[in-house]
């Protein structure tokens, strides 16, 4: 792996006895080169970050086991299909920033289907006021009435799905997670963000330290001085995106559960206008079944009849 320098090293370790003779008692060059390899046969430092060497070192626990937690898994840098290096924690917040986008979209989604269905509405109940066939009579002309009737029912159904749609699963799409939340994403950007530079900074004190230790009174000492800055400056940022990167994954297991909730919802109102436009064919269904062409031709003949008189031979 590469190292990368990613971020400004904000910040150097100055100290006077670096600029001092070697004293006689301190150690010598070749120990220190030796401890320093025996360091390195162990550990790797990738972009002023430090790791256990995998094949020099056992296995490390994870720190949620067998949940695939976010804390577990960025913690290395990678590249962008430009080459440009990114953190894990960017990764992290990238996703968050995608989940909020999905969510505008599905709302918009359902924007459109309430376009469709008020337009639906709209035409159906336009055709359930034509006046074609509206002389049709009998039993066949009470089906008839029915069936352009339902149309009407229909058109309801659907204003009322659309109305819901709005109230029940758009708007809450909408507001969940307003315009705060990418305020509170930068919030957190930055801050881990300060965190890994000062990391950087501590880091370029200990290279700074280890390149002018011949010349240092004490080298031992400062080098040890300035690693352990380092040390507590990896351990806060550590600590820091464990936490962090934890609350972004309850965000985000709250984002399905909410967007899977307002989806259940939006099946629950679509089976319930099914169900009610079921409903309001169901007299058309029964006036169908009751159409009756020896009814009809009775009433027919009673309402239009001239006269049951047969005509007869003429006498002579």
């Amino acid at each position: 792996m590469e190292m990368e320098e990613s971020f400004d090293a904000e910040g150097s370790f100055d100290d006077a006895s670096c600029l001092s003779p070697q004293s006689p008692g301190s150690t010598s060059p070749a120990r220190r080169q030796n401890k320093e390899k025996e360091i390195k046969e162990t550990k790797i430092t990738i972009n002023c970050v430090t790791f256990p060497v995998p094949t020099s070192a056992p296995e490390q626990q994870l720190l949620k086991p067998s949940e695939w937690s976010y804390c577990d898994y960025f913690w290395a840098d990678k590249r962008d299909p430009q080459g440009a290096t990114v953190s894990g924690f960017e990764v992290l917040l990238q996703k968050q920033l995608k989940g909020k986008q999905m969510q505008k979209e599905m709302a918009e989604f359902i924007r459109e289907r309430i376009k469709i269905e008020e337009e639906y509405a709209k035409n159906l109940s336009k055709l359930s006021m034509f006046p074609m066939a509206a002389q049709e009579e009998g039993t066949l002309g009470e089906a008839w009435a029915q069936l352009k009737k339902s149309l009407a029912d229909e058109a309801e159904v659907h204003l009322k799905f659309s109305s819901k749609l709005q109230s029940e699963v758009e708007k809450p799409l909408l507001t969940f997670r307003g315009d705060n939340f990418k305020k509170d994403m930068k919030k957190y950007d930055h801050h881990i963000a300060d965190l890994r530079k000062q990391l950087v900074s501590r880091y370029a004190a200990v290279e700074k330290v280890q390149s002018a230790g011949m010349f240092c009174i004490n080298p031992c000492d400062d080098l040890m001085r300035c690693v352990d800055l380092y040390n507590q400056a990896q351990s806060k940022w550590f600590e820091e995106m464990v936490t962090t990167s934890l609350e972004l994954e309850r965000l985000e297991v709250e984002r399905v559960e909410t967007i899977q909730q307002l989806l259940r919802q939006y099946t629950t109102l679509r089976h319930e206008t099914d169900m009610f436009n079921q409903s309001t064919m169901e007299p058309v269904d029964q006036l169908l079944q009751s159409v009756d062409p020896a009814k009809d031709r009775e009433l027919w003949v009673k309402e239009h009849k001239t006269g049951d008189l047969r005509p007869v031979d003429m006498d002579i």
